[in-house]
C-alpha cells in the first residue's frame, strides 16, 4: 500500500497518508461508501455530472461543521449538474443527524466507514487516525479531475473561493 508523508498535517504533526496519490488529469476512480440509510453510493451514481468532493475528518468538528455549511451555502448559486459531496468517515447515523441539525439541504454526505475505498482511492486515508485528511476534487463531467485542493493543515478551512473559481472554470469548460 503506498504511503506519504509530509503532505498534510494534524494539529502541526506530519501525518501518513494512505492510498493513490491523484493528479489532475487523471480518470478519478471509483469507489463505494454509503448514504444516511446505509445504501451503497459509488462515483458512476453520479456520471455526467460536475463533482465536488469534500473529504472531511468529522462532521463533527468545529472545521468540518464550516466548511460543509459554507459549500452547503456556496451550492445554492451552482447549476444543477453540479453536485457536491462531503465524505467522512463518520457513522451515517451521525451523518444524517448532523445535517437535520444543521439544516445540510445541498451537499450530499456520505459515509467511507465500512470500506474506506474513497480514502484510499483518493490517497486521503491518515493511517494515524484512520479519518480522512482534508481534501477536495473537482471533476468534470467525464470523470476527469480537474482541481485538486490538499489541504496542509487537517485543522485549517479550504481556500473556498479557489474551489469556486476552479468550479467556474470547469463549468465553462464543459
Amino acid at each position: 500500500m503506498n504511503e506519504r508523508r509530509d503532505v498534510t498535517r494534524f494539529k502541526g504533526n506530519p501525518v501518513t497518508l494512505l492510498g493513490t496519490e491523484l493528479k489532475i488529469g487523471d480518470k478519478a476512480p471509483d469507489f463505494t461508501v454509503v448514504d444516511n440509510a446505509l445504501a451503497p453510493v459509488t462515483l458512476s451514481s453520479y456520471a455526467g455530472k460536475i463533482i465536488i468532493i469534500s473529504a472531511v475528518p468529522s462532521l463533527d468538528t468545529p472545521v468540518c461543521d464550516t466548511e460543509t455549511r459554507r459549500f452547503n451555502q456556496e451550492a445554492a448559486s451552482l447549476p444543477d449538474n453540479v453536485v457536491l459531496l462531503t465524505i467522512s468517515q463518520d457513522l451515517p447515523f451521525a451523518q444524517k443527524r448532523w445535517c437535520g441539525a444543521a439544516g445540510i439541504d445541498r451537499v450530499i454526505t456520505l459515509s467511507d466507514y465500512r470500506e474506506r475505498s474513497f480514502g484510499l482511492a483518493y490517497g486521503v486515508l491518515i493511517k494515524e487516525l484512520v479519518l480522512l485528511a482534508r481534501c477536495i476534487f473537482i471533476l468534470d463531467t467525464n470523470g476527469v479531475i480537474r482541481y485538486i485542493q490538499q489541504v496542509p493543515e487537517v485543522t485549517a478551512e479550504p481556500d473556498y473561493a479557489d474551489v469556486i473559481s476552479a468550479v467556474k472554470a470547469v463549468l465553462q469548460g464543459e
